[in-house]
């Protein structure tokens, strides 16, 4: 599980959007569920992670926080001895729902759908 305490200790604050995208920025691909979103690569990586905050929504013990993920997709070459085709790297783009405690900072991520 995820634990997000800095954006938790700036809720309510200016600083609370650039804590929450510099927290998530770190997180990295094995907390993010960027693979299940891919459009156009085959594996997705964390090295060009940008975070938008969409919304934001104070339940009763919780911060609700929608929010865009650009992020990079990889489609390989086949690595065929005559195929010289690189890696081609695309923009990825989606969006999640962060449920933050706001008693324990602990966290779930999930991928928001299109319908």
């Amino acid at each position: 599980m995820i634990r997000l305490e800095r954006t938790v200790a700036a809720w309510q604050m200016p600083v609370f959007e650039e804590v929450f995208k510099s927290e998530v920025e770190q997180l990295g691909m094995e907390q993010l569920p960027l693979q299940q979103a891919l459009s156009q690569g085959s594996y997705a990586s964390d090295k060009h992670l940008k975070v938008l905050v969409i919304n934001t929504v104070e339940r009763q013990e919780s911060i609700q926080v929608k929010a865009g993920i650009f992020y990079t997709g990889i489609l390989p070459g086949c690595a065929c001895t005559d195929d010289p085709a690189p890696e081609n790297e695309y923009t990825e783009y989606c969006e999640v729902l962060f449920s933050i405690d706001l008693q324990t900072a602990l966290s779930t991520v999930s991928l928001v759908s299109d319908e």
